[in-house]
């Protein structure tokens, strides 16, 4: 189960429950399911799989949930939810924040796979009696990329591709 435990002023706990099971014989060969399930604080159950690029089918399956995608998920659900904060704190009312984020993995010096680089799109609706202008955007995605809890947990490079 994924739930934030309240330790002391500055620190909570996080957790998820991954849940796999072999299905088949034929473990030992390599022929194994790599679809799983995550499950989070409230209930909420989520499909996993190994991704396809990574793992053909009938090994993984493309209608989960893979760890890169939810790598990229988290990344732009971060920046976001900071976003939001930021521009409700500077008084600019956004309507709706929609982000097609996109997660780039190479292979690193050792030979690696590895998320190196995600680029954030939003596309952000305002209303209300003071608009952003875009230097008030860009510097809004700045505050959110130092201040979002994914960012600073990564080494993977983060940018904002639109506003």
């Amino acid at each position: 189960m994924c739930q934030a435990t309240k330790l002391d002023q500055s620190m909570s706990e996080h957790k998820a429950t991954i849940r796999w099971t072999r299905t088949s014989p034929d473990f030992l060969a390599g022929k194994y399911s790599r679809e799983h399930t995550w499950v989070f604080d409230g209930g909420v159950m989520v499909p996993a799989s190994a991704s396809p690029s990574g793992v053909p089918a009938p090994y993984s399956n493309p209608a989960h949930v893979d760890p890169e995608e939810a790598f990229v998920a988290a990344v732009s659900s971060c920046h976001m939810l900071t976003y939001l904060y930021l521009a409700y704190q500077q008084g600019f009312q956004v309507d709706s924040y929609h982000d097609e984020a996109i997660g780039v993995m190479t292979k690193n010096e050792r030979g690696v796979s590895w998320v190196s680089s995600v680029t954030l799109h939003p596309q952000i609706v305002y209303s209300g009696e003071k608009s952003p202008k875009p230097t008030d955007a860009e510097r809004l995605h700045h505050m959110a990329h130092e201040q979002c809890f994914i960012a600073n947990s990564i080494k993977t490079k983060v940018t904002v591709g639109g506003g």
